[in-house]
């Protein structure tokens, strides 16, 4: 029962998270997700970038 309680090292990524009882290995692995979470969202955000880009484009900057 208790063990249920107990935080995972893997799952989601809290941000500020003790990362005490992490392995080295789960700290790679975090690493990696991270890096691919930031490729991600700089994704998104060029994309909308360049939506408000053409939508300026169109109707004139505001």
């Amino acid at each position: 029962m208790f063990d249920e309680e107990k935080q995972s090292p893997k799952g989601e990524i809290v941000l500020g998270e003790d990362l005490y009882d992490f392995s080295v290995e789960d700290l790679s692995e975090r690493i990696s997700d991270l890096k691919e979470e930031i490729i991600r969202v700089q994704g998104a955000r060029d994309k909308k970038r360049r939506g408000l880009d053409d939508a300026a484009a169109i109707f004139g900057k505001s």
